[in-house]
């Protein structure tokens, strides 16, 4: 199996609102589109799930595309592959690059699944038909906006409302949402914005009977989140903190948290998500898929995920419509009453418009095998 032809579309998307976490406000979204041909004339699509500045992670778009344009895609056209885990082993030798690793994986399994007539969560070892699904909620200054939202977003069925915190918006926002839904599935995300001076603050958040707290402590730290726990009741839910398989085994060693969200291209791919997924399988941590603001793109591969048996807990593949005015997959992810159909198609399940992503390609580059 080899790809013949590899076009990286740098694609420029406007959210329907700003969305506010710790780090900032982002509306405007720039990320690279990965569209890979292999001998048969089977295509291969990946999202490379960056944002404009480094920021979340150390990865950004213009440096992913440097990344991809000048190492990763001129390598992987050279190298015949059976099989999508045989690339995480080309990649090695590049240190992190983590996002730029995956959005190559990512069209590897999609072109796999077509070559095997099967959807990439069979591919993946998916279980589930159906998944269900969370709504993530950005910062917001105005109390009643948020309860607005919330109370909108309960009505369509989400199963998990997630809300952003960060210091001087924490307990209060959530005293504030419990009074006025004290039984729905809550969870609270700080993005790495708290340190260990903070623990009687974040114990205040125990009596709120909260699913999880996501990353309160500093990005890639597993000792000070493993104490953290220690003082807490409610669970600790790590996201920037696993990379890698290693990172997800310590920090089960370590007792770091008790909930895992895995974002595939912050770990580089399908094939280690597999592998930290059977990790944690095996240690009884649950897991869910986290969302970066994806297209559709991206949001397939995510559902695809989201299948396989330990992902227990709603993740934030919400439907196109929650965040774009139109997306650039027919038909667009469609959540009905919490709930996502698993596409049973081949590949990522969702047909990619030509004419939409023309629409959005700000630029564009192709690489031949030859």
């Amino acid at each position: 199996m080899k790809f013949q032809e590899i076009t990286m579309h740098k694609v420029s998307m406007r959210m329907k609102n700003p969305f506010t976490t710790s780090f900032g406000t982002e509306q405007d979204r720039s990320f690279v589109i990965i569209e890979a041909i292999d001998e048969l004339g089977n295509i291969g699509w990946g999202e490379c799930v960056t944002s404009d500045s480094p920021l979340y992670i150390e990865e950004f778009t213009d440096g992913s595309w440097v990344m991809l344009e000048q190492f990763l895609v001129p390598l992987v056209l050279k190298h015949e592959w059976e099989h999508p885990d045989e690339l995480a082993d080309l990649f090695s030798p590049f240190k992190r690059n983590n996002l730029a690793k995956a959005v190559i994986d990512a069209a590897a399994w999609d072109i796999y699944a077509k070559r095997q007539g099967i959807s990439l969560a069979d591919a993946l070892g998916g279980t589930k038909k159906e998944i269900e699904v969370g709504v993530s909620l950005g910062i917001e200054d105005d109390m009643e906006k948020l309860l607005t939202n919330i109370k909108e977003k309960v009505d369509e069925g989400y199963k998990r409302i997630k809300v952003k915190i960060k210091p001087g918006k924490d307990v209060e926002v959530v005293k504030e949402i419990r009074e006025h839904y004290p039984a729905i599935p809550l969870m609270v995300d700080a993005n790495s914005a708290y340190t260990l001076d903070d623990i009687d603050l974040l114990k205040q958040l125990d009596p709120y009977n909260l699913m999880m707290i996501e990353q309160p402590l500093t990005a890639g730290d597993l000792i000070d989140h493993a104490e953290l726990q220690k003082h807490l009741e409610t669970p600790i839910c790590l996201d920037e903190s696993i990379h890698s398989y290693d990172d997800a085994r310590k920090a089960i060693q370590l007792g770091s948290g008790k909930i895992i969200n895995m974002k595939v291209g912050r770990v580089g791919g399908l094939s280690i998500m597999k592998k930290i997924h059977d990790l944690c399988e095996e240690a009884d941590i649950p897991m869910w898929c986290g969302g970066m603001l994806e297209s559709g793109i991206g949001r397939a591969h995510n559902i695809a995920v989201t299948s396989l048996a330990n992902f227990t807990l709603p993740g934030d593949t919400a439907s196109s419509s929650r965040y774009w005015h139109e997306d650039i997959i027919e038909p667009e992810v469609l959540v009905h009453n919490g709930i996502l159909q698993v596409p049973s198609e081949p590949g990522i399940g969702y047909n990619v418009s030509h004419e939409k992503l023309a629409k959005y390609t700000i630029y564009k580059k192709t690489f031949n095998l030859n």
